[in-house]
């Protein structure tokens, strides 16, 4: 095997990917130095890894690729003029985080049931993840309206500005992070912004830290308690604020793309990349995951509850905002010195996604419809006999 692949320990069905053409090493991504990519060829990395000239110079590396949708950690044009390969895995965890985003809007309060009686949605971003958050939204019924300055307004389904985001009932932020003129993304949500936020809002970042002013939303919370705040993000990861998450209504450890499924589609998608840069014949698929056992409904959901049963069948959000304030505010996890919220992140559990979930015991064609909506297969209830 004349290749050597150094990936991210987080990323995983590497071994089955890239085994039968490629010697494989693992290393933590967020201390990786140079001094590691002495050999390597292909480097395969996740967001917590800054890939630049001052990682990348003096190697040999040839091509780069990075199991996440966002690429803001990458140095693209350092990698271009070097002739370096990159490829990027774009939707490979656009349904988790969609799943993350319903799971949050279902667990804080009646949430839920304001956008499926009419209330308004607000994303910013569309992109990969952006457009699969409203499909889905709209697919159940629920109105959204889409802010992106970098997009054709034409191109865009009920695009609108950012004051008319601010004043949905749930706010979803999914740009990419940039500094770029004329509209940056970074601390898009500053003071102004926030006092613009409604009285019962929901706001919720699974997008990048920086994109809202983490210490401004402190500021802000501290005097307007009112608004529910979800964040999967955080500025200065993996040193987070622990005053700003003992006010936050749900905080996680940037888990939201993290299900299995979809890290293992990323994997998948840089093996093809990788092959297709290098002239190799296609790479052997790795492994599918198991599959998991059908969802059985019991009787009695309402509109709201059936969605919320499904979401939380799959995936318990309140377990994830638990194991992160217990790491960070426990005492025995001071100095806050990031390695906890890294901890979490490298021993996640296995997250399986609710798409492609089988569903019995639905009663209605609206139960079914409801089912289909998130994904599900969905089956008729057993004929009672």
């Amino acid at each position: 095997m004349g290749l050597t692949v150094l990936a991210d320990e987080n990323i995983p069905g590497v071994e089955d990917s890239f085994g039968s053409f490629a010697t494989v090493r693992q290393a933590n991504g967020r201390t990786l130095h140079r001094r590691q990519l002495q050999g390597v060829d292909i480097l395969l990395v996740r967001s917590v890894t800054r890939v630049d000239e001052a990682l990348l110079g003096g190697t040999a590396v040839r091509f780069v690729g990075t199991a996440t949708s966002g690429f803001d950690h990458i140095d693209r044009d350092y990698l271009a003029r070097r002739d370096i390969g990159f490829a990027h895995a774009p939707g490979s965890n656009a349904n988790s985080v969609v799943e993350y985003v319903l799971a949050a809007i279902a667990a804080v309060g009646a949430t839920l049931e304001r956008l499926l009686a009419g209330g308004r949605l607000g994303i910013v971003g569309y992109g990969v993840i952006g457009r699969a958050v409203a499909a889905r939204f709209a697919a159940l019924g629920i109105h959204s309206c889409i802010y992106d300055p970098w997009l054709d307004q034409n191109s865009i389904p009920n695009a609108a500005g950012l004051d008319a985001i601010l004043d949905c009932d749930v706010i979803s932020l999914h740009p990419e992070l940039t500094t770029r003129q004329p509209w940056p993304s970074f601390h898009l949500l500053g003071r102004r912004e926030l006092r613009q936020l409604r009285p019962g809002t929901l706001l919720i970042n699974a997008s990048r830290g920086s994109v809202i002013d983490n210490a401004a939303l402190l500021a802000y919370l501290e005097a307007q308690p009112d608004v529910s705040i979800v964040l999967d993000v955080w500025e200065g990861e993996p040193v987070i604020c622990a005053a700003l998450l003992a006010r936050v209504t749900l905080g996680t450890a940037h888990i939201a793309g993290y299900s299995f499924d979809g890290k293992l589609r990323a994997t998948r998608m840089l093996a093809e990349a990788v092959c297709l840069h290098q002239r190799l014949s296609p790479a052997a698929q790795a492994r599918s995951p198991e599959s998991v056992p059908a969802i059985t409904v019991p009787d009695g959901l309402s509109a709201a509850d059936l969605p919320r049963f499904l979401l939380r069948a799959r995936y318990d959000i309140s377990l994830d905002d638990a194991l992160l304030r217990e790491t960070v505010v426990d005492a025995r996890a001071q100095p806050l010195d990031g390695t906890a919220f890294d901890r979490l992140r490298k021993s996640y559990r296995r997250r399986r996604e609710l798409a492609g979930s089988t569903v019995q015991g639905l009663r209605s064609p609206e139960q079914r419809a409801i089912a289909r909506a998130l994904g599900c297969a969905a089956v008729a209830a057993m004929r009672q006999v």
